[in-house]
């Protein structure tokens, strides 16, 4: 029996946001793979927006993970699209994910898949970011909680 209680605290708020949009028509296979992509990519280079190991009450580690919740939005093809481009107006940190994507199988077809493509023919079916609340609020505007 776990007789360890942590002492009451203050709630945690953030003034900053990670924030996933996924197109609307992707399969839920495709949702879960793009999701576990893209936030992949926030984690290693924004070491900020990662917490402390785990441990459980047997002292057995687990892995980091984000210090804060990864929001999930869907949009239409052309709200994803107006997303990207107001990340990349704002210069906030970003992660995407192309249709391309799904036909590859390692990091370096993809990487070439995606760098054969001009930014504004990008077919994104993905896209997370990072960045203060109210900006990321901005780029994903027109997007809905994903259900």
């Amino acid at each position: 029996m776990n007789t360890h209680t942590e002492p009451a605290q203050e709630p945690i708020r953030f003034d900053t946001k990670i924030a996933v949009l996924l197109r609307a028509d992707l399969e839920p296979w495709q949702r879960l793979n793009v999701t576990s992509f893209l936030v992949s990519g926030l984690g290693t280079q924004l070491p900020e927006v990662i917490g402390e190991p785990y441990e459980d009450a047997d002292g057995v580690p687990y892995l980091p993970m984000f210090r804060q919740p990864v929001l999930v939005f869907e949009a239409t093809k052309e709200t994803l699209a107006t997303a990207h481009a107001r990340t990349l107006s704002r210069s906030l940190p970003r992660a995407i994910f192309t249709s391309d994507l799904f036909t590859t199988g390692n990091d370096r077809d993809n990487r070439a898949a995606v760098r054969s493509v001009p930014t504004a023919d990008l077919d994104l079916v993905g896209l997370a970011v990072y960045g203060p609340k109210n900006t990321v609020d901005k780029v994903v505007k027109g997007a809905r909680m994903h259900p």
